[in-house]
């Protein structure tokens, strides 16, 4: 138990403020409850034990490998798989604790993915690492439910990340389009809802919060195929449908650096922005660009649209959401300015500069209205780097540049400085 419950048991009594009988009562709940929860550190270091026990035992093997017989070799090809099970039975069966669980999974994962690798070794079975990656991943699948184990939880997403990767993003062959990792992905679905409902603040599910948002992030790329123009219009609205989802009670009302869903879809917006305010961006966009809705990329993007719009529309429903956020809807505005830049580069390149600025002048005003010096700073790096952005593509002095970095730096001293003078002025009324 933390030693300030204990202080400030003790300071109650003292003032007659509570009983003995109810700081006894308070002093066994806590008890019990830090009895109850599994031992974090013990846990990590199961899991981290299980994974050098695995990574151990392959690289024994290795080193010894080809004085053995091919009987003897799909013995030890088996043996880790066998060890695991007998482990992971033992856990289920005997309901061993969270540590038992998260360790026995990781172990047996990864002697799912040694036993496929040496017995496709020993006997000269053909497949390419994208084919090893999905069955190694579907076959460790089950294990997630069957253990309740977080650890096999983001070893598959990581695998199913990679396997999307090593597919889509092949440059020596044709590249494929990796449909089953969305499967894959809905597959680990439920098991993330139930952490949400059970444990919304643990640091568990803020964990997979940035791991679903970076998986996505990365892996959408693979989808583009010739129409790549499209590509910035996908990314720019599944940054709209992070950034709504964000916005929902369930991720808003915990610290920013728990919610991926808003800090990814802010940045990846803005950094998409600043790709945009290029003019020559715009041109290229204007020769290769194809609007038809047939294409994969159009259908993608259609999709992610009309589920930003949704979960815009539902987050607009609660109260703390009623105020216009321009985060929020920067998605339609973007795909408008996307649509006229089909036609027209330079009419779409001075708008995105013009959104671009005002997102950071509303960055700003929410930081000043909050209190928040992180957003404060944030917006006024909008500005900054759309500044410097036009530093590479218009004809402007060395003088003029110096000059604006020192406006730029003095607004920022200055923007900080008011606040702050403003939030002791507050306090001290308080």
């Amino acid at each position: 138990m933390k030693s300030k419950i204990l202080n400030d048991l003790s300071e109650l009594l003292e003032k007659n403020i509570i009983s003995q009988e109810v700081a006894s009562n308070i002093t066994e709940y806590y008890r019990f409850k830090a009895d109850s929860q599994p031992n974090r550190l013990f846990t990590v270091f199961g899991v981290l034990g299980a994974t050098l026990i695995g990574l151990g035992i392959i690289l024994i093997l290795a080193h010894n490998w080809d004085n053995f017989s091919r009987l003897i070799k799909t013995l030890f090809a088996f043996l880790p798989l066998l060890i695991g099970q007998i482990a992971s039975g033992y856990t289920i069966l005997k309901k061993k604790s969270q540590s038992w669980r998260e360790s026995s999974g990781t172990f047996l994962f990864f002697a799912i993915g040694a036993s496929i690798a040496l017995i496709s070794q020993i006997y000269n079975i053909p497949g390419d690492l994208g084919q090893f990656l999905f069955t190694w991943t579907v076959l460790a699948l089950p294990l997630i439910y069957l253990l309740n184990s977080n650890a096999v939880s983001v070893l598959v997403i990581v695998f199913a990340s990679y396997y999307a990767c090593e597919l889509g993003y092949n440059f020596n062959f044709k590249d494929t389009t990796p449909w089953l990792y969305l499967v894959l992905l809905m597959a680990t679905a439920p098991f993330y809802v139930r952490l949400l409902k059970k444990s919304p603040e643990a640091n568990t599910t803020s964990i997979f919060n940035w791991l679903y948002v970076l998986s996505l992030t990365i892996v959408l790329g693979t989808f583009i195929e010739d129409n790549w123009p499209i590509g910035f219009l996908m990314y720019v609205t599944l940054f709209g449908v992070f950034y709504n989802l964000g916005k929902l009670p369930i991720y808003s009302k915990r610290q920013l650096r728990r919610n991926s869903f808003v800090v990814i879809g802010s940045l990846g917006t803005v950094i998409l922005l600043l790709i945009l305010s290029f003019n020559v961006v715009w041109e290229e966009i204007l020769k290769g660009a194809t609007l038809a809705l047939n294409t994969q990329e159009m259908l993608i993007t259609s999709v992610f649209l009309v589920l930003a719009f949704i979960v815009l529309m539902y987050s607009m429903k609660y109260e703390e959401n009623k105020k216009i956020n321009l985060f929020q809807y920067a998605f339609l505005i973007v795909t408008i300015i996307f649509f006229i830049g089909t036609t027209n580069a330079i009419i779409s390149t001075i708008l995105v500069n013009v959104l671009l600025l005002v997102l950071g002048l509303f960055a700003i005003k929410i930081g000043a209205n909050t209190f928040r010096f992180s957003i404060l700073n944030y917006g006024l790096l909008i500005i900054a780097a759309v500044i410097i952005c036009r530093f590479f593509d218009t004809d402007m002095s060395f003088v003029l540049r110096g000059i604006l970095f020192v406006a730029v730096g003095f607004g920022f001293f200055l923007a900080n400085y008011v606040m702050l003078k403003k939030k002791k002025e507050l306090n001290q009324k308080i």
